[in-house]
């Protein structure tokens, strides 16, 4: 599965989330073979959890399908740029890529911010691609604040 098929899975969840009123973030964990192994949305709101970051819930379930915490041939999809709690989780996951449509100045961890992966602390540094299908997934997210306020 290519990065832009699998962002397109993503941005469904994503979408997903909007409609749950949650922040339109979307994550798919697929193997190396571009199986999908999870796919979720953000639940924070939802499941009173500010961990319910689509990411982490597709981290773990995919984590769970195969029964093991480590995803070491796997890639991470997600509509935005991951947080460091995210960030931080996928070198824990043992991630073989990160992928990502919109950069996330304020709050991102990969790109921006603490940058997880460039500190002398990150046990695992995943490939990291990011801008993939960018201005739709900054679109879905600015579309969902603009009609907030």
């Amino acid at each position: 599965m290519t990065d832009r098929a699998s962002i397109e899975i993503a941005l469904d969840e994503a979408r997903a989330a909007a409609a749950r009123g949650e922040v339109p973030v979307g994550a798919v964990v697929t193997d190396a073979a571009g199986t999908v192994l999870a796919r979720a949305g953000n639940r924070v709101e939802e499941m009173h959890d500010a961990s319910a970051h689509a990411e982490m819930l597709a981290l773990r379930a995919a984590a769970a399908q195969r029964g093991d915490p480590r995803l070491r041939d796997c890639t991470l999809t997600v509509t935005l740029e991951p947080c460091p709690m995210c960030a931080q989780a996928a070198s824990m996951f043992r991630l073989r890529r990160v992928v990502f449509g919109a950069y996330d100045p304020k709050g991102g961890g990969v790109d921006h911010g603490a940058r997880i992966f460039a500190a002398s602390s990150c046990h695992h540094v995943p490939e990291v691609v990011g801008g993939v299908r960018e201005a739709e997934c900054a679109a879905l997210l600015r579309e969902f604040f603009a009609a907030r306020r």
